[in-house]
């Protein structure tokens, strides 16, 4: 008896230890789940903070990068040259590459070419300056106060949507045939984009980033420079490039339409002489330098800024 008591005794002690053993063994099992899913989660951590920005070769930035405009280039001046050959409209209208590099040429050996070029570009930067120290306050003051985003946000929209030729005739009626109306037509054509850009990116800000700063005590001008700034850095840059391209045809508008001795030849006004001259080889001419220091600005100064902030974020490792 005694033995089927001991045994009877230890039935209920194993009977109460199995089912505590069942409960057990899965939450052991959750807890290393968990566990190898922190190890994971720490391990890509590490992955991504162990990338390092590999600086492309030479031979691949020249395959990738300088390789394909230098074709696409090359592609446009044989089409250009057959169909000069081909006479598919009259030699007046369509002068051949080698007339324009003709008035190239000339134009350098007259030491007037870097003057076409400076007269403009020297106009245009000043103006994007401009426009960018009032455009930047102006769109922090939109983003950020509702009052003033409700009373001059659609007008904002509404001036960028304005072409900026429009402003050239009043412009000249106000402050006469000088530098001070072409810079005027510059700024009411950058200022809207730049201030546009810059609020669209403080909207795309979470939220959270914004409470968590004002929770370190970055309110105010710190705010703006620490938080705002730094978060809306992506769709500032986007207007900032849009401020120039509005900038340079808001100028090349003016020096088309007003013209005057004091004001210089910039490459608008090469553009209207030509026209004046009945001389398509100078009209391309001042055609293709537009578009020369358009592309020149955006290489060398707003893609190495966009490239940097991309990679500042993660999004353009390796390239």
């Amino acid at each position: 008896m005694a033995s089927t008591d001991h045994r009877t005794g230890a039935g209920p002690g194993a009977a109460a230890t199995g089912p505590g053993a069942g409960k057990d063994e899965p939450a052991a099992g959750g807890r290393r789940g968990e566990a190898n899913d922190l190890a994971g989660l720490e391990a890509g951590l590490d992955a991504l903070d162990s990338v390092q920005a590999v600086r492309t070769p030479l031979r691949e930035t020249l395959l990738r990068k300088v390789l394909p405009p230098v074709i696409a280039v090359t592609l446009v001046l044989v089409v250009w040259q057959v169909l000069v050959w081909a006479e598919v409209v009259p030699a007046y209208k369509l002068p051949s590459p080698s007339e324009v590099w003709g008035e190239v040429r000339d134009a350098w050996l007259q030491g007037t070419l870097l003057d076409y070029i400076w007269t403009s570009v020297s106009r245009g930067l000043l103006g994007f300056l401009l426009a960018l120290a009032i455009g930047t306050p102006l769109g922090l003051l939109v983003a950020r106060v509702p009052f003033v985003r409700a009373a001059i946000g659609p007008i904002l929209s509404g001036l960028q949507s304005l072409p900026s030729v429009a402003w050239v005739p009043p412009a000249v009626i106000w402050l006469g045939l000088n530098n001070s109306m072409m810079y005027a037509v510059i700024l009411l054509g950058a200022v809207p984009s730049i201030a546009n850009g810059l609020v669209a990116g403080i909207d795309q800000i979470p939220p959270l980033f914004l409470r968590a700063g004002r929770t370190l005590g970055a309110t105010g001008i710190r705010g703006a420079w620490h938080i705002v700034m730094p978060g809306a850095l992506p769709g500032y840059l986007a207007g900032l490039k849009q401020g120039w391209a509005f900038s340079w045809r808001s100028l090349m508008a003016a020096e088309i339409i007003a013209s005057s001795p004091d004001l210089g030849v910039g490459l608008g006004q090469l553009l209207e002489n030509g026209r004046n001259n009945s001389s398509m080889s100078q009209v391309f001419l001042a055609i293709f330098l537009i578009l020369l220091v358009g592309i020149a600005i955006d290489l060398l100064i707003f893609s190495p800024l966009e490239r940097r902030v991309l990679r500042g974020r993660g999004l353009l490792t390796g390239r």
